[in-house]
């Protein structure tokens, strides 16, 4: 094989073999194929598409280029992928209360893409807290504590690494083809036998529109359960943020007010409830994916989650009395000040992506790779859709380093929200199930 023929096959409308697309995995990860080479693949793809039957081998591919996990744990391996919002900081509690219902999650996560946050990023406004962890390591975790949230190795799905760095640069970051993938690949290398998928839809996420957040979950649905895993997917709402706040540590604070009852985001509660469902049903844990849900809800309320959150936190170098003490152990800003909102009116819309890059501006996430991550800094507060504000009432607040980049995010999240005179209704939180 070689990759002129493969790309040309592609570019002429020909549905490319599945060997051949494998390798062209296995090429990009080993430099067989160059980086024009990849550059030209990659734009065919997005103008002629490769199928599915194509997007399962591509995908097969790209997770064979490097280590593939394999688990042997008393309970199902699980993980769930969010395809990224604004105040989406699900995998913080889901990954505890999936733990606690008997599931075992090697949840491979990432930092900030463009205007959304990372839950990497999060984790680490932890002080101590690690989230490079050796195979050794993650395997006697996962074995303890049954639950890790980690960044990928060098060696997980290498192809994609490649591939995802020349989309980047050459224009085809929007292919759903490229994007299922990516987002699989890297997933069904951690050796999962069922996946939960959060495809985000809105302002705040990458798909706006509800046929695209479609369009992107089938396509990932049918890949995973092609290359052999069981998987769901819920379109969730993202018109406006999932929490009430954006920025790591202060989403860390949400975080842990819910998972210790001191003030339950509603919003975030039933996300995490509804996906951990999903999962467990998935997984032969539960009989429905209703039975999930509750399940969910009592380890949640309960406290059970928060204590192997608790343990989580520990086991990867944080503070071992974070459960307990996390108000005194996360990073504050040393500039905090009101959003004044401007006209009086009631919330009609958010532009969350506005919302995002604001948070970017203060320090909270990475104007070009390699930029250092402020953990402090963010909104809080956040008016949602429907609210009514006065003149000069908070939209939210301010968490900045400087009062100048103060100045800046004010006037950013004054433009992101639109006023109308009328209250309008509150979107719903899913709009759809994938299955």
């Amino acid at each position: 094989m070689d990759a002129r023929s493969i790309i040309a096959a592609i570019r002429d409308g020909k549905p490319p073999a599945p060997e051949a697309l494998r390798w062209f995995a296995a090429g990009l990860a080993d430099g067989t194929v160059t980086d024009a080479q990849a550059g030209a693949f990659a734009m065919a793809v997005l103008l002629k598409g490769i199928g599915e039957a194509g997007r399962v081998a591509l995908t097969t591919g790209m997770r064979d280029s490097g280590k593939v996990l394999h688990w042997d744990m008393p309970g199902p391996v699980l993980d769930k992928h969010s395809t990224g919002g604004i105040g989406d900081c699900v995998s913080l509690l889901l990954a505890p209360a999936l733990a606690a219902c008997g599931a075992y999650v090697p949840m491979i996560s990432g930092r900030g893409l463009g205007h959304t946050g990372g839950t990497l990023d999060k984790l680490e406004a932890i002080p101590g807290f690690r989230t490079g962890l050796s195979e050794g390591q993650l395997r006697a975790q996962l074995k303890d504590i049954r639950c890790a949230i980690v960044s990928a190795s060098a060696e997980i799905a290498p192809a994609d690494r490649r591939l995802y760095a020349i989309r980047d640069v050459s224009g085809t970051v929007e292919s759903i083809d490229l994007i299922t993938a990516s987002i699989l690949s890297k997933k069904l290398a951690a050796g999962l036998e069922a996946l939960v998928l959060d495809v985000k839809c809105g302002s705040g996420a990458f798909m706006k529109t509800p046929e695209d957040a479609e369009a992107l979950a089938v396509s990932l649905v049918a890949t995973a359960k092609g290359a052999g895993c069981k998987t769901s997917a819920l379109i969730t709402d993202m018109t406006q943020p999932l929490a009430t706040a954006a920025g790591n540590a202060l989403e860390v604070i949400e975080v842990m007010e819910t998972l210790t009852g001191t003030s339950v985001n509603a919003a975030l509660f039933d996300v995490t409830a509804l996906l951990g469902g999903e999962a467990l049903v998935l997984a032969g844990l539960a009989d429905s994916a209703e039975d999930g849900t509750r399940r969910v809800e009592e380890v949640m309320r309960s406290g059970r989650a928060a204590e192997w959150f608790g343990r989580m936190i520990t086991a990867q170098g944080g503070p071992a009395d974070f459960v307990d003490r996390w108000p005194d152990r996360l990073p504050a800003a040393t500039v905090i000040r009101d959003v004044p909102c401007p006209a009086a009116g009631f919330v009609t819309t958010i532009d969350g992506q506005a919302l995002g890059l604001a948070v970017v501006g203060l320090g909270g996430g990475r104007q070009r790779e390699g930029d250092r991550v402020n953990p402090a800094v963010g909104l809080s507060d956040l008016a949602g859709i429907g609210d009514e504000i006065g003149r000069g009432d908070p939209l939210c607040m301010v968490h900045a380093a400087t009062e100048a980049q103060a100045d800046e995010a004010i006037a950013l999240v004054q433009a992101a929200y639109g006023l109308g005179p009328s209250p309008v209704a509150e979107p719903p939180l899913v709009l759809k199930r994938i299955t």
